[in-house]
């Protein structure tokens, strides 16, 4: 691995002071007495919370994918749907991350709720959801968002902002009068099956309360505390 030289005094970004920045965390703890023994239970918890501390979209989380040789790349998607099954997304099958999961289905998932100085990570494989199951939720879409995907080739280069729009303008003009948008056939859900849950409570002095939910059989979990 090449060594990074630094080309600026250490920690220091546009004449900001980067090692000056920190916080203390003293919101919460999260221990093995108080979490709960299944793990989507306990996010379920979390998310309550998050939602109810009225943070702008908590559903917002943190994708990495990563090609056959390893390359990762990361991007924010929004959860839609979360049960015993595993965690639901929506996209396009034929964009970058559509590619990489459809060669390597392993993939993590990060939510971070600075406010609560919570992080929850999901490990796990990725598999597409049914078609039926698409097409409800891409019909429960606002129609415009349905357009949207029709109109975009997304991860494709553009030659500039125009076409897209120009596109949108005839697939709105061709729809005017007709709400029934057709599921295009590159896009649709992926339901990530986690096999690894961990939650992250920020706590003082940076000893922080990581607890660890390991897969073990199909309904069981071994929970472990790990080192902050």
């Amino acid at each position: 691995m090449a060594e990074f030289t630094k080309r600026t005094s250490p920690g220091k970004l546009l004449g900001l002071s980067l090692e000056a920045l920190r916080a203390d965390y003293r919101l919460a703890e999260l221990s093995e007495a108080n979490c709960e023994t299944n793990p989507i239970q306990q996010f379920q918890a979390w998310f309550q919370e998050a939602q109810a501390a009225d943070l702008k979209e908590p559903n917002a989380m943190a994708l990495a994918t990563a090609t056959r040789d390893g390359r990762p790349s990361a991007r924010i998607v929004l959860l839609k749907e979360a049960g015993e099954f595993g965690f639901v997304f929506y996209t396009n099958y034929s964009s970058r991350k559509g590619r990489e999961l459809e060669s390597n289905p392993y993939c993590a998932l990060t939510f971070y709720w600075a406010e609560l100085e919570r992080q929850v990570r999901v490990e796990g494989l990725a598999e597409r959801v049914s078609k039926e199951k698409s097409e409800a939720y891409f019909g429960g879409r606002p129609k415009g968002s349905r357009l949207g995907a029709l109109a975009s080739s997304q991860s494709e280069v553009l030659p500039g902002r125009e076409p897209l729009e120009m596109r949108l303008a005839e697939l709105e003009a061709q729809y005017s009068t007709i709400d029934d948008v057709p599921l295009p056939e590159h896009w649709g859900g992926y339901c990530v099956r986690p096999d690894r849950i961990e939650f992250w409570q920020g706590r003082t002095n940076r000893l922080h309360d990581r607890i660890l939910y390991r897969r073990k059989g199909v309904n069981n979990w071994i929970i472990e505390r790990l080192s902050p």
